[in-house]
């Protein structure tokens, strides 16, 4: 069983920047993804970034360059994110995935505001 605790959410203005971490305990040894997630009101949760424990990241095309993803310690997980939009209001949740078996686990989400 893997917990995941989320922080680093918070209101900022449009422009503005914010770093969530994300921290795994009880981990699950092994190759594994861990990856952020959002959810903004009325719409669907989608993939922000992730990164593998061989620190290969990916991004969706909407970060645009602005965010980063980082792993700098094993089952820890940063989101530096820069140029926020008042789109990227939402819900952020931290997932951590094990390589073999796709087991997900998921934090509680930490909210991010925007105001344009």
């Amino acid at each position: 069983q893997v917990q995941l605790v989320e922080s680093g959410g918070g209101s900022v203005q449009a422009g503005g920047s914010l770093r969530l971490a994300c921290a795994a305990s009880g981990r699950s040894a092994g190759r594994h993804i861990l990856g952020w997630f959002r959810q903004a009101p009325g719409k669907e949760r989608e993939l922000v970034a992730s990164i593998t424990s061989s620190r290969v990241a990916r991004y969706a095309d909407f970060v645009q360059g602005r965010f980063t993803i980082s792993s700098p310690y094993v089952y820890t997980v940063y989101l530096q994110m820069k140029s926020l939009k008042p789109e990227d209001t939402a819900v952020y949740y931290c997932k951590f995935q094990t390589w073999v078996r796709s087991v997900e686990y998921w934090g509680k989400g930490t909210l991010v505001t925007v105001s344009s």
